[in-house]
């Protein structure tokens, strides 16, 4: 069976499970799933400063991977550049994942985001990327990472709010959730509104299975 290790970059391992199963789910048949915790890592990947003292862990998992393919599943896309020179397998980031397909979609985007703190680091991925010219804006929702975790719901309202708001200045445009933690409340979102919403741990799971060898 293809197998594909599922990095997320931060330490707490209740995320990964829940994104991981999420994941899974957007597979097609004949993918395992290796979920993988970067113990060492802060609890929450929240701006540059945590973003690099996760990226050694991540570089650390993919050079000791035996997996197919590798996803590493923090919206910032921690390490990828890095870590796709480790390795000839396929490296993909949830972020760069959901560019793409929301640029499929919609043919533009806007990425609603946790904390501003993270802003920065998205925008530039987006421009080094190539997206630039077809993504609206970012924001941030103020709902930090480990909230969608801990409070679903809670942070499910806050996030409807800032989509509302975008959706009537954008009404064109997909939104991108981002983070990763979004995917479990992407159902429920999506029902609450006409605008595409991508959820970026499902965009992950397209890609990696269409660029990825059966075996």
């Amino acid at each position: 069976m293809t197998s594909i290790a599922f990095i997320n970059p931060n330490s707490t391992e209740s995320m990964t499970d829940s994104c991981a199963a999420s994941f899974k789910a957007n597979l097609p048949a004949g993918f395992e799933v290796l979920a993988v915790t970067n113990r060492g890592a802060p609890a929450a990947i929240q701006g540059p400063e945590d973003g690099d003292a996760a990226i050694p862990g991540v570089l650390d998992i993919v050079t000791h991977s035996a997996a197919d393919a590798h996803v590493i599943a923090c919206f910032d896309d921690t390490g990828l550049a890095r870590a796709r020179q480790l390795t000839d397998k396929p490296v993909i980031g949830i972020g760069q994942a959901a560019f793409h397909l929301a640029a499929l979609q919609a043919g533009r985007f806007y990425v609603l985001t946790t904390l501003s703190v993270s802003v920065p680091v998205i925008a530039e991925n987006i421009a080094n990327q190539g997206f630039d010219k077809i993504c609206d804006g970012v924001a941030a929702s103020g709902v930090p990472v480990l909230d969608l975790e801990h409070h679903p719901e809670r942070s499910q309202q806050t996030i409807a709010a800032h989509i509302e708001k975008i959706s009537a200045d954008f009404p064109e445009t997909a939104i991108v959730l981002g983070c990763a933690g979004m995917t479990n409340i992407w159902g429920a979102l999506q029902q609450r509104f006409q605008t595409p919403l991508v959820d970026p741990v499902a965009a992950a799971a397209k890609l990696v299975a269409a660029i990825t060898p059966m075996r």
